[in-house]
This record gives C-alpha cells, sequence and structure tokens, in this order.
C-alpha cells in the first residue's frame, strides 16, 4: 500500500489545556511547545500531542464499552510498578477494572481520560 502522509499530531479535547500538558510532558518527557488557555502542546520534535479547551468536558467513563472514549494512548514503559507511580505522582488516578494482567495497566489523566502504560517488549 503507497504511504498517504506522516502522522504529525495527535489533538486532544481537555477541561484544561495547561495541565493537560504538563501532565503527559511530564509522563513522556517532552517540551511543552505551546501553552495557553485555551490550547497547549507538547512535542519530541518528531510527533506532536495538541489539548484544545473543550467547554462542559466530560470524561468517558471506565469501562463502558457503549461510553463515550474515542481514543486513548499507550506508552511503554520499562517497569509497570515505576510508571505508574510517577504517572499517579503527576495527577493520574488508576480505575478498579484491569484487563491487562502483567502486561499493562489502564490510569486515567487528571482529566478523567484513560491511557495504558505497556510494557516494553524485552529482546
Amino acid at each position: 500500500m503507497e504511504k498517504i502522509g506522516d502522522l504529525i499530531m495527535v489533538n486532544l479535547d481537555s477541561p484544561d489545556p495547561r495541565a493537560h500538558a504538563e501532565f503527559y510532558s511530564r509522563a513522556l518527557g517532552w517540551d511543552v511547545t505551546a501553552s495557553t488557555d485555551e490550547y497547549a502542546m507538547i512535542s519530541d520534535g518528531h510527533a506532536s500531542i495538541g489539548f484544545g479547551l473543550v467547554d462542559g468536558y466530560a470524561p468517558p467513563s471506565w469501562p463502558d464499552s457503549s461510553g463515550s472514549k474515542r481514543y486513548h494512548l499507550d506508552l511503554y514503559v520499562d517497569d509497570l510498578d515505576k510508571a505508574e507511580a510517577a504517572c499517579r505522582n503527576a495527577g493520574a488516578a488508576r480505575p478498579d477494572f484491569q484487563p491487562g494482567g502483567d502486561r499493562w495497566r489502564v490510569l486515567t489523566d487528571p482529566a478523567g481520560q484513560p491511557f495504558c502504560i505497556c510494557l516494553r517488549a524485552q529482546d
């Protein structure tokens, strides 16, 4: 299949773009490249994640297959326990329902959006 384009950015709805960007900046080690009340962005120099203000934002339920969840991010980590502790220290929460066994964990960011920390495959 011939490639049409390259992914350069993902934009996420947010109740607080600055705080959302700060959380993922800490989680990924990426730089905050824009930060206003209406929009914030982080980047690693190759790809970016933007956070746009949505008035009345309501986080999705977890788990809820019929709910409003439209996306989630997966982050590779080397140690699930250390990564979870660091994410929780930065404002994430851990829902009770955990379908990942010992390979990944579901967390929610400070805006309530689920994301996963996934154990990086060991060579």
